[in-house]
């Protein structure tokens, strides 16, 4: 098994000396570049909080035009909330619009509008479930109809803007879209014992998306092999990444100190640190704001990308 010491030269929080068994993995923005998708949700989610849900919203025609409007402006609510809710399930993302447009009165529904708005703002500071806080039926029934539809509308959108053209730039190419050393480090980590598991807010279905990307990279799927797993949402029911990383410790019969948590994304690094895992931020240098956030959260380690020195000083020097 992997031996990880504390440095305190490379480290921000001290954890000691441990065996680590398991190492959880974010996908995009982590190990991943295919999918550049914060320009593509701030501008859906801008577009439900300016202009509502009209019946057509995930038409073919407001598809194109989402396409043609991504990245091209700033949009200061939407733009910081995708920083803020980085690794939460997508479903949730999409729910947060929603529950702006009702704030603005764009959508209307019956429901208590203190709750909404709590939940809203909880789903901002990265909260996915709010026990003790029931919506209106009414409320459930719009959610549960409108947020898988705009679900898909930005997959769709994503797909046009950069996705499958990446995705087809990879098949010639993959080193261009996996994140340096990536590759390296995976398999570092399983010649030393490591399990690898893949998480992420994306829908998983074999063969398709997420998991498409994930082969086209170049990363072999399957028990024994260099990803044991890739574990996600539907597109009808969203599954949180503390959430997944809790039950397959659940299922290994292990503890939070036995598993590696790399990501870049709040709320993975938020659940490392709560379940007592080792994290490890991979964040690019002028990404000030993620970078303040996740010291604020108590990440053990920031590297800009995998072939970091710091990663054979804690694991891969004793």
């Amino acid at each position: 098994m992997l031996r990880a010491v504390y440095d305190p030269y490379v480290c921000l929080r001290d954890f000691g000396e441990r065996t680590i068994r398991y190492a959880f993995h974010d996908v995009d923005g982590t190990h991943s570049l295919i999918r550049n998708w914060p320009p593509v949700m701030s501008v859906v989610l801008n577009d439900v909080i300016e202009r509502g849900l009209p019946e057509d919203f995930d038409s073919a025609e407001n598809c194109a035009r989402l396409i043609g409007e991504a990245g091209r402006r700033p949009l200061a609510e939407t733009d910081r909330f995708c920083v803020e809710s980085a690794g939460l399930s997508a479903l949730t993302q999409m729910e947060w619009a929603i529950r702006r447009a009702v704030e603005e009165g764009r959508v209307q529904v019956a429901c208590d509008q203190s709750v909404n708005s709590e939940k809203a703002r909880r789903i901002f500071s990265g909260e996915e479930r709010f026990d003790g806080l029931p919506d209106t039926p009414e409320m459930q029934m719009m959610l549960s109809d409108k947020t898988p539809r705009l679900f898909r509308l930005y997959e769709r959108v994503l797909n046009g803007y950069c996705r499958d053209r990446n995705l087809m730039l990879a098949r010639e190419n993959p080193d261009l879209f996996r994140v340096k050393g990536s590759m390296a480090f995976l398999q570092r980590l399983k010649d030393a014992g490591v399990k690898n598991y893949f998480v992420t807010g994306a829908v998983v279905e074999k063969g398709k998306g997420m998991y498409e990307e994930v082969e086209t990279l170049g990363y072999a799927v399957g028990e024994g092999k260099m990803i044991e797993a890739i574990i996600g949402s539907s597109w009808d029911s969203k599954m949180p990444k503390d959430e997944i990383m809790r039950e397959l410790l659940s299922r290994l019969n292990a503890r939070g100190e036995d598993a590696l948590v790399t990501g870049d994304g709040r709320s993975e690094i938020a659940a490392g640190v709560e379940m007592g895992a080792l994290t490890l931020s991979r964040l690019n240098p002028d990404a000030e704001r993620q970078r303040a956030l996740h010291v604020k959260l108590g990440t053990h380690m920031i590297v800009t990308d995998f072939e970091d020195a710091a990663i054979d000083r804690v694991f891969f020097s004793h």
